[in-house]
């Protein structure tokens, strides 16, 4: 039974469902999911603003409302 044998991950996906059950893994895949759209909003809101060379601020929402070409 070798390391990258197809029985030995079958047997260790079994032993890790019986050991924790379904639900509680989903739970944690859920948790997951949820921490992946948490960290892409925050990226999402950290590249709304952005600081030119001059040192302000100017926010994204604010330039397209101006920009009479978007």
């Amino acid at each position: 039974m070798g390391f990258g044998s197809i029985w030995h991950w079958v047997i260790v996906l079994l032993i890790v469902v019986l050991l924790f059950g379904s639900g509680k893994i989903s739970n944690i895949m859920g948790d997951v999911a949820k921490g992946i759209k948490a960290f892409k909003k925050g990226m999402k809101e950290e590249d709304d603003t952005t600081t030119p060379p001059g040192g302000k601020t100017i926010d994204q929402a604010s330039v397209k409302e101006k920009d009479p070409v978007a």
